[in-house]
């Protein structure tokens, strides 16, 4: 069975065929018209991009593979996301994404790139554009509850040792 487009860009940016060079070469390349293709989107953020993934990777003048890497990384922030897994050249496509949600997505996929691109300023102030990266780095903390010893005072309020009230063994 033949590869879907999504296979075969994840089987060549993931491949462990391909020495570290070329991997690293791949990716910077992708990395730059990725951000490409993010300046020209976030220029008219209300727009709908729509087209099938050929035209639009004619469009932004990149490789079908690429597009289809770009909608790989996209398609958590778009408010109706396109049906990745099965796409093929001629599959209608939309661009349609949420601002908020893809500027967090950029904070969390570490993509500094992207997320301070000179065009962002143009849609958040620099305070909403702090308070969304906080609320991202906020959401990807990982808190411990306090540990309770024994000898600690129990959390129930009853003013005995923990050990003595609700950390008893029935």
């Amino acid at each position: 069975m033949a590869q879907t487009l999504l296979e075969k860009w994840r089987t060549s940016a993931y491949s462990d065929a391909l020495g570290k060079e070329e991997l690293e070469k791949l990716w910077a390349d992708y990395f730059e018209k990725e951000k490409g293709i993010y300046k020209k989107l976030l220029k008219n953020p209300d727009e709908v991009v729509t087209g099938t993934l050929g035209e639009l990777a004619k469009k932004y003048k990149v490789t079908q593979l690429i597009m289809t890497g770009f909608l790989d990384g996209i398609n958590d922030s778009l408010i109706n996301p396109n049906p990745i897994e099965t796409m093929k050249a001629d599959t209608e496509v939309n661009l349609g994404f949420d601002k908020e949600l893809l500027y967090k997505n950029m904070v969390a996929a570490g993509a500094n790139w992207l997320y301070t691109l000179e065009e962002w300023n143009d849609i958040f102030s620099k305070e909403k554009q702090e308070e969304l990266y906080k609320e991202q780095k906020a959401s990807q903390t990982i808190r411990k509850e306090a540990k309770i010893y024994p000898n600690d005072p129990c959390p129930c309020g009853s003013g005995k040792k923990y050990k003595k009230c609700c950390g008893r063994k029935a």
